[in-house]
């Protein structure tokens, strides 16, 4: 049973990694940034949800260092 769950968990990853990549969240022009980021790793982890419309974004505010 555990062999098939961690076979499940991991096409479900190749399927969100596939869903990011036809994105265009791999690619070498893009900002990494907090936000760019946390998008392309819930898009990974939303798996085969984004082919049924769920379009993950993360608004991150990062707090400025102190002067």
């Amino acid at each position: 049973m555990k062999g098939l769950i961690g076979i499940i968990v991991v096409v479900w990853l190749v399927i969100g990694a596939a869903a990011a990549f036809q994105r265009g969240y791999f690619g070498d022009g893009r900002d990494v940034t907090c936000k760019t980021t946390g998008d392309t790793a819930l898009t990974v982890v939303a798996g085969p949800l984004n082919y049924l419309g769920l379009n993950p974004k993360v608004d991150c505010k990062v707090p400025q260092p102190s002067k």
